[in-house]
């Protein structure tokens, strides 16, 4: 079996301008990991191998993330990601499928099986950022230089030239603000994620994701037409607060909800083996 570090990463080509990247690994039912807003499929690299023991895993690059296509025509919000993986799920004919999405993932995962139930068997939504009241509101929590930084993203020139100078540093505050411990961000990971946004368009698509910040918050409305089981798990260190979480949870029929200790919004990185065990359980 190979893991997610060893398989070939493959492209499929969805349209002329949607192609994603995406590996396979695994046997077993069909199980779509969705990553968090600035990740790519790398982000699932210790927890993939723990679900392609049971499970077929598709770990996949959204749309404008890691080195799937960006189109520049694109929107970038909830609803363009939403159509893409429902075309990735079509083209591969998936059925019965398991969705676990973390961050906008995890809004993904709930959408996309609202939108698929005849083809979704089960949904775990991990830190769903679905909860945004402002630009960049989620990601904004962590820390006040993630709040600094995000926040002047939106400021017509400023903003263009302060995501044109994010490098490694400053990218790693932004992202030590999603965990409990900053710590257990690994460095190398953390380069490829620098490297990645090196693209030709990447940061401009990063701000078009954040411009979206309404569609994320609407995607709620999508929740009551979950028809397949759903669990919701939560770090105890998450952006989200707790009402918004049992906002969430009242929405969607039939869910449960997980929270884990000394866990921030990226569990996937910080907290694979217990994370694995919800999913799997």
């Amino acid at each position: 079996m190979l893991s997610i570090a060893e398989a070939k990463p493959s492209l499929l080509e969805i349209s002329d301008k949607l192609s994603v990247r995406f590996q396979e690994t695994g046997s077993g039912p069909p199980l779509l990991l969705l990553h968090t807003i600035r990740t790519q499929l790398e982000y699932f690299r210790a927890l993939a191998p723990i679900l392609a023991r049971s499970h077929t895993v598709y770990a996949i690059d959204l749309p404008g993330h890691g080195h799937s296509a960006i189109d520049p025509s694109a929107s970038f919000d909830e609803p363009y990601f939403r159509r893409g993986v429902i075309r990735f799920i079509e083209e591969l004919d998936l059925s019965d499928v398991t969705l676990v999405g973390e961050s906008i993932g995890g809004t993904l995962a709930l959408t996309v099986a609202a939108s698929l139930p005849q083809r979704v068997k089960r949904v775990v939504a991990i830190n769903p950022y679905d909860y945004d009241t402002r630009y960049g509101d989620g990601i904004r929590r962590g820390n006040w230089f993630a709040n600094f930084i995000i926040g002047s993203l939106q400021i017509p020139v400023l903003g263009a030239i302060n995501a044109w100078l994010e490098n490694k540093l400053v990218l790693g505050k932004i992202m030590g603000g999603g965990y409990h411990d900053p710590r257990k961000l690994p460095a190398d990971l953390l380069a490829e994620f620098g490297e990645v946004a090196r693209r030709p368009g990447y940061k401009r698509a990063a701000r078009k994701v954040l411009a979206g910040w309404r569609s994320w918050s609407k995607a709620r409305d999508y929740y009551q037409q979950i028809s397949a089981p759903a669990t919701l798990v939560y770090g105890d260190s998450d952006w989200s607060r707790h009402d918004e979480r049992e906002r969430t949870r009242s929405l969607i029929p039939a869910s449960r909800m997980v929270t884990l200790k000394k866990t921030g919004h990226f569990s996937a990185v910080e907290n694979p083996s217990e994370l694995a065990r919800v999913i799997l359980g």
